[in-house]
């Protein structure tokens, strides 16, 4: 699963509010002007131009606007740094399937599912700005509209934060008791997937806020902070995830599922159990109430992790000798200080640390 920007994403970036090619794009808006520009000067694009004038000039949101006033495409660098030229006509393949019915709009579909740019249509009669890249289309809103959405999406993300967290502090209670079940594992993934799919929504609404989405972006990063961390760590303790690859393995799994499959606890923990390594969930002829209630050992490194200014490097230390959570409840001070990197203090403060969750 990535976890970065989406291609999609950076395309909105690219024209989001602060920008300068949105301040040209808004001129043009203003003007009740429609224009056609392509972020991309690769020679697969330029193979699509017939006509124009070269221009290679530096950008700016004025030379834009008074080179819209002419008939025709603009064609951008890449990072939209300069203006390559002007009064093109774009010929993508007319046999490319279309949803739009506008002249504008379909060349800029065609373009955008031809080549690897991006392509924005500022519509004349509707006076909105469509962003186009591969497949997707984005008609962008106006900001007013846009930010009341996204704070809406953030409130919902904080309430999602809190239930994660309420079940997560019980699955601390379980694991400590060594009585964790498969069941209660995937209520853990099923929250977790769900803020994962909210902070990916939100993330959309920054691309194309732009710099009027700053303070909405550290209000998610605090709400989500350690989030990825906890998420591959609850995989890796449970299912005996031993690679990066594997724990993506399921997460890409997880994000592909619709969300009333997701809410299935049965169908959702068949998929993952066949999926996962953890030979506890390998046997075929369990059925599926049977497979919800299979207890799972842990291997303690997310509380580990929750250990006050634990390094990672040390708790890697611990983990690599004491490869479960009971081993590491059971060694005593000494014994945790041997381990290579520990130390008495660390060793100390780990039993000190589990110790006051009992």
């Amino acid at each position: 699963m990535d976890k970065g920007e989406t291609k999609f994403q950076r395309a909105l970036e690219r024209v989001a509010p602060g920008t300068a090619l949105r301040v040209g794009l808004d001129r043009i808006l203003l003007a009740k002007m429609g224009a056609l520009v392509v972020l991309g000067d690769s020679k697969e694009v330029l193979e699509l131009c017939t006509g124009g004038f070269l221009i290679e000039a530096a950008f700016s949101p004025q030379k834009l606007f008074e080179l819209a006033k002419m008939d025709g495409a603009i064609v951008l660098s890449q990072n939209g740094s300069r203006i390559v030229r002007a009064n093109v006509h774009l010929v993508p393949d007319p046999r490319l399937p279309t949803s739009e019915t506008g002249t504008r709009h379909r060349t800029a579909e065609r373009v955008a599912e031809s080549v690897n740019a991006t392509v924005v249509a500022v519509s004349e009669e509707l006076s909105v700005i469509s962003v186009y890249h591969g497949g997707e289309k984005r008609t962008l809103q106006p900001l007013p509209l846009l930010l009341s959405r996204a704070n809406q999406a953030l409130s919902t993300l904080e309430r999602y934060r809190g239930r994660l967290d309420s079940v997560l502090s019980s699955l601390d209670t379980l694991e400590l008791a060594e009585m964790v079940t498969f069941r209660d594992v995937l209520f853990v993934l099923q929250r977790t997937e769900l803020v994962r799919r909210i902070r990916e929504e939100i993330e959309d609404y920054l691309a194309e806020l732009g710099s009027d989405g700053r303070l909405l972006a550290l209000q998610v990063a605090e709400i989500t902070l350690d989030f990825d961390r906890l998420y591959e760590s609850v995989l890796a303790d449970f299912l005996d995830l031993d690679s990066e690859a594997e724990v993506a393995e399921i997460q890409e799994y997880v994000a592909s599922l619709p969300t009333d499959m997701l809410t299935e606890l049965m169908a959702f923990g068949r998929g993952i159990a066949e999926r996962s390594l953890c030979p506890p969930l390998k046997h075929d002829d369990l059925y599926d109430r049977e497979l919800l209630g299979v207890n799972l050992c842990s291997r303690g490194t997310r509380l580990l992790s929750q250990v006050p200014r634990l390094p990672r490097y040390v708790a890697g230390q611990i983990s690599k000798v004491l490869p479960t959570l009971a081993e590491i409840k059971q060694v005593d001070v000494g014994e945790l200080a041997e381990i290579p990197g520990v130390g008495p203090d660390w060793a100390k403060a780990v039993k000190d640390y589990f110790k006051s969750l009992e």
